[in-house]
């Protein structure tokens, strides 16, 4: 079998590539030496970013002032799990809970949170407001 004068260019070429690529990697290890208040305060910004558009949260309702901080603290009376929140969209004032990661999250909450406020229904906000 003979190669032909290209065939065997190609080939010089691809040994050569391979052979420095080889001879050019190194190994090493390093060791990183942190601070254990890092991992806390890594923890503690995963926390501070739950406004990303893809969370999920819970509306118990949407109305008039009044009646929305009065939901809002009769929902605190029964619930403690989830801080809510009284959030204005002209012209209603609306009460929000939670930053749920999954839908299957929120659908945990939103079957305990029915029993007392029978409306509420789960939604993505399009704009954060929390």
């Amino acid at each position: 079998m003979t190669l032909s004068p290209i065939k065997l260019n190609v080939l010089s070429i691809m040994l050569a590539i391979s052979t420095t690529a080889i001879c050019q990697a190194q190994q090493g290890s390093v060791t990183v030496n942190q601070d254990q208040r890092i991992n806390a305060l890594i923890d503690l910004k995963k926390d501070m970013n739950l406004e990303s558009s893809n969370r999920y949260k819970i509306q118990i309702y949407s109305g008039n002032r009044k009646t929305a901080e009065k939901t809002k603290t009769e929902f605190k009376y029964k619930y403690n799990n989830w801080e809510p929140a009284m959030v204005f969209e002209t012209p209603n004032y609306k009460i929000w809970i939670g930053n749920f990661r999954t839908r299957l999250e929120a659908d945990r909450a939103l079957k305990k949170i029915k029993k007392h406020f029978s409306s509420a229904f789960i939604f993505k906000p399009k704009k954060e407001k929390i």
